[in-house]
């Protein structure tokens, strides 16, 4: 197998359409080479532990109303083609993530981080939920088959908290500035939300690799 790192922030929606992109090429390609595993990267490290209202913090990210309103419009756009029914309108607010990147992390001793990391885009971007919230974020643990006891009371703690921060620094340090950033064979770094048919090359091309090796 080759690994597929994805670093990824589960408020991000061109992560959210980057993943429905790549899992369509996997679908295409069942004897795909990849073992995949997802890594924290906060969009926001300095979002307040409570989050923020929505507007409030796009109209500060983009220079106001307009501009905020353009750039989501080509998102929109973009889920659209890809099938993603994203509610925008239902988003109150804008969670700090890193109580969502622990909870990925924990999924991946059990071996359940892809059902997570879907359960937190759809409930975020399809369900309005604030995925910032500890009730939240067990409910949708408990929906993928983790222990929600367990979650609650690792969640009440700083567990962990301190690694997410720390692997999200060596990411920014080894260059990575944006999200979705796929890295290849720990190798080739892929930016962006790329296209399901390039995923279908790339397969095809190390597919043919292990062949001649």
């Amino acid at each position: 197998m080759i690994k597929l790192d994805i670093l990824s922030d589960p408020i991000c929606p061109w992560c959210y359409i980057g993943k429905s992109r790549l899992e369509k090429a996997l679908e295409a390609e069942p004897d795909h080479p990849f073992a995949i595993e997802w890594h924290p990267f906060q969009l926001n490290p300095d979002m307040p532990a409570e989050g923020m209202d929505r507007r409030t913090y796009l109209e500060t990210k983009f220079g106001g109303k307009e501009n905020a309103v353009r750039v989501y419009a080509e998102i929109e756009r973009h889920a659209v083609e890809e099938g993603l029914d994203i509610d925008f309108a239902a988003i109150q607010r804008t969670p700090n993530t890193i109580d969502a990147h622990r909870l990925i992390h924990w999924a991946g001793i059990e071996q359940k981080q892809n059902a997570v990391v879907d359960a937190l885009f759809k409930a975020y971007f399809k369900e309005g939920r604030d995925i910032g919230d500890a009730e939240v974020l067990c409910d949708l643990a408990d929906g993928c088959g983790l222990d929600a006891a367990v979650i609650s009371k690792l969640l009440a703690t700083d567990t962990d908290a301190d690694d997410m921060r720390k692997r999200d620094a060596h990411s920014r340090e080894m260059g990575v500035n944006s999200v979705p950033t796929f890295i290849v064979a720990n190798q080739h770094a892929v930016p962006g939300a790329q296209t399901t048919e390039l995923w279908r090359k790339v397969i095809g091309e190390l597919r043919a690799q292990q062949a001649a090796e």
